[in-house]
């Protein structure tokens, strides 16, 4: 009986999940992945308590974002334009525009290059041109619960991160050590590897793609009045999804870590290198689930990346919006999340260096980061947009602490670059 009714509340979590554990999942795409492995593989664990550190962080923004959405019925884009001067939101969508779609480009990179590992009689743009017409069909093809549905069981993917590491034998204090004791090295090279570790996590795209969600998720289910039970689930499930990118970005430094660092492999340009080192150090199974993971999480990755990018233009712009809209009925906004994924697939293409594409992604992101998370923090204590809902002491708190280690984060990337 107690079995039954374990089994019974499991599905009832896993039925309220939706967009903040998609929106966590998803944080860890091919990009993170390499920025994660490159940070295990440059200093060993010595990077391992930066996910205690961030998920607070990012868990308090993704839920003021995730909150306005509800709150407003609108997306983050929307409530820029109504409550703001129009320059400042021209301006956040022309530097989002290239940074997201250089990651796009990365992560269908990515992919393509992990996929040639497993089949190398394929090359790995025909991988990608295979994977980008997938995407492209899926979503235009499916309605929106079916994509979520689908995007929220490729989350699970991820789980193989948590298993690589038992895999292969390890020091369990070294480990609990550098959890929770952190060791800095003051070098430039460990500066950006934090840095490159912030901007990853707490990335931009994610606040506009968690707000339109939460806006579309209250549309569908008609949900014309909020209140505070509904506030409460919502606070569940980005909490839940925040957590878990956390706990795969852990186990993906602990697995780099305790695998290339140990064996003098310090240095991982891409997806494709850090599977392709665990290959001969940890086995085959270690490195098949690595790369499983990583072609996973392109999978849900892209979506967000380009329909981020859709939302904003569709709202900047007026035009009708969201997934669980036909083809007919939102063009422009299919035709943004078209055209941005083959833009990113076109880049490879060109031969534009992915490592690159993804520094230059990370720049950016570290520049409007602290902007809007500055916007986030003033529209939500905003009586007149959020009413009821404003943030509390708590939130005001680790809003203001993310704020802050951003722009430190900001201004140590400009010097160290």
């Amino acid at each position: 009986m107690k079995e039954f009714t374990s089994i019974k509340k499991t599905k009832a979590v896993w039925k309220s999940l939706g967009p903040g554990f998609i929106t966590g999942a998803s944080d860890d795409d091919p990009s993170g992945i390499a920025t994660y492995s490159q940070a295990g593989a440059a200093f060993g664990l010595g990077t391992l308590w930066t996910a205690f550190i961030t998920f607070p962080l990012m868990a308090a923004i993704q839920e003021m974002c995730a909150r306005i959405g509800m709150v407003t019925s609108n997306g983050l884009t929307s409530t820029l334009k109504t409550n703001y001067s129009k320059p400042l939101l021209y301006l956040m969508i022309l530097f989002s525009f290239p940074a997201i779609v250089l990651n796009i480009g990365a992560d269908i990179a990515g992919m393509g290059a992990v996929a040639n590992l497993l089949y190398p009689e394929v090359h790995s743009n025909i991988f990608s041109l295979i994977f980008v017409t997938i995407l492209i069909i899926s979503l235009i093809y499916f309605p929106y619960r079916k994509i979520a549905d689908v995007m929220k069981w490729l989350c699970l993917i991820l789980l193989v991160y948590a298993i690589v590491p038992f895999l292969i034998k390890q020091d369990g204090w070294a480990i609990l050590r550098a959890s929770f004791i952190p060791k800095l090295h003051w070098d430039k090279e460990y500066i950006m590897i934090l840095v490159a570790i912030l901007g990853t996590t707490i990335s931009p795209y994610l606040f506009f793609w968690q707000a339109a969600m939460e806006g579309e998720e209250k549309a569908i289910k008609k949900q014309l009045i909020i209140d505070k039970s509904h506030i409460n689930e919502m606070r569940t499930d980005v909490n839940i999804g925040m957590l878990f990118s956390n706990i795969v970005m852990y186990f993906i430094i602990l697995t780099t870590g305790s695998v290339l660092f140990k064996n003098g492999i310090t240095q991982i340009h891409s997806v494709q290198d850090a599977a392709g080192a665990l290959k001969p150090l940890a086995g085959e199974s270690a490195y098949l689930m690595f790369a499983i993971g990583i072609i996973g999480t392109g999978f849900l990755a892209i979506p967000v990346l380009a329909g981020s990018l859709s939302y904003m233009l569709a709202e900047t712009f007026g035009w009708e919006e969201g997934l669980n809209k036909k083809w007919h009925e939102a063009k422009g906004f299919y035709l943004v999340l078209i055209v941005s994924i083959l833009t990113g697939f076109i880049i490879n293409l060109c031969g534009i260096d992915p490592i690159k594409a993804l520094v230059f992604s990370g720049v950016v992101y570290g520049v409007t980061a602290p902007v809007l998370i500055a916007i986030v923090l003033h529209i939500c204590n905003n009586k007149k947009i959020m009413g009821d809902f404003t943030n509390g002491l708590r939130s005001n708190i680790l809003g203001v602490l993310t704020l802050l280690i951003m722009t430190i984060a900001a201004v140590a990337l400009f010097l160290t670059l």
